[in-house]
């Protein structure tokens, strides 16, 4: 018979251990998966455990093995492209997953605020961090060294992968996804607008858009803006661009705050979105919903790629030096309103003009 205990004690794992007739080494190797202790014994400590109640101290266990059992996702993504005033943004989005996956292997995920200067990592207890779409000498990824501590990146390379593992989400793809699409309903003079930064979205982009343009035979206008400045930046670079080529009548625009603000500046010019000039942005988040018209925009696989990236870190941590690169899943475009215009080819092939999303892959 097993003893139950009353009262408000918790049970202890010398309880356990005295409940089982083991020593208190099997019971902490039993509910741990250490050691070797026979299956029958294991399974009889864990129903034992079960019946009493017991709930190991993950406080003592995380101090004898010398772990946090926390891992941090951090960028230094400006949160006027992160998240902006609703705080649901990419990086948002991003927490989520990764936080539900992590949570299966036993870890808490902290959210370190995006923050350009890195500060802030110090005073936080963890074993390992995912950057989301570092820059080159990223002040996240220096502060991280500095201490010491495994990283994995999401977005794209920050460092060789035998340093820093990586999930790819595919920027170049996510480029020529867009571009043709533009191109495919009838853009004939399009320009980019991406961050001025170098995370590897905005490099990606720009080096896709003047290869298409070189093979063009033509040069195409585009600008770079600090993703700091958010709508407003957006705005005015867009503004700038209509007024120094009166001819553009597509844009491609890698943030979605900056594409937001671009579509208000089209308006403010007198032309109308996307009957003078198509819009399209990379991230298929709230602001490329909420926008008036609704922006077409990529679905990224957030979900798969922030789970994958812990897995990755989780490797990492478990002494795997392995160097690592995982691809998200194919770039799907969601074509909405801002990129469809009323054609009897559109009607034909399902396309929508009514803020309603239709969806189309590419294979690389």
């Amino acid at each position: 018979m097993t003893p139950s205990l009353s009262g408000a004690r918790q049970p202890t794992i010398a309880d356990v251990a005295r409940a089982a007739e083991v020593s208190r080494t099997t019971v902490s190797h039993a509910l741990n998966g250490l050691g070797k202790v026979d299956p029958r014994t294991r399974e009889r400590v864990k129903k034992v455990a079960l019946e009493l109640g017991y709930r190991p101290n993950l406080r003592a266990q995380r101090l004898r093995r010398g772990q946090a059992q926390a891992i941090a996702l951090a960028s230094s993504m400006p949160l006027a492209v992160a998240g902006g005033p609703s705080r649901l943004g990419f990086y948002m989005e991003v927490a989520a997953a990764a936080a539900e996956r992590a949570l299966t292997h036993g870890f808490a995920l902290v959210l370190v605020p995006p923050v350009e200067s890195g500060s802030g990592l110090e005073s936080v207890d963890i074993d390992g961090a995912i950057v989301v779409e570092p820059e080159e000498d990223d002040p996240v990824v220096a502060r991280l060294r500095e201490r010491g501590l495994p990283y994995v990146v999401l977005g794209g390379p920050a460092a060789a992968p035998e340093e820093a593992p990586y999930v790819d989400l595919r920027g170049s793809a996510v480029a020529e996804l867009l571009l043709g699409h533009l191109r495919e309903q009838g853009a004939r003079y399009p320009a980019l607008i991406t961050g001025s930064g170098t995370r590897h979205s905005s490099v990606a982009a720009r080096a896709v858009f003047e290869r298409l343009a070189a093979e063009e035979g033509r040069r195409l206008p585009s600008a770079a803006v600090p993703e700091q400045g958010g709508e407003q930046a957006g705005y005015d670079c867009c503004a700038a661009l209509l007024k120094e080529h009166p001819r553009i009548d597509a844009l491609c625009v890698m943030v979605d705050a900056l594409a937001v603000g671009a579509v208000r500046a089209i308006t403010d010019s007198g032309r109308s979105v996307p009957d003078d000039v198509l819009v399209v942005t990379r991230y298929d988040g709230i602001r490329a919903n909420t926008c008036e018209p609704p922006l077409t925009a990529v679905d990224l696989h957030l979900d798969q790629a922030a789970g994958d990236a812990v897995e990755l870190l989780l490797g990492r941590l478990r002494g795997d030096t392995t160097p690592a690169v995982l691809r998200a899943p194919d770039p799907r475009i969601v074509a909405r309103a801002s990129s469809l215009r009323v054609t009897s080819r559109d009607v034909s092939s399902g396309g929508s003009t009514s803020g309603g999303a239709a969806t189309k892959g590419v294979t690389p």
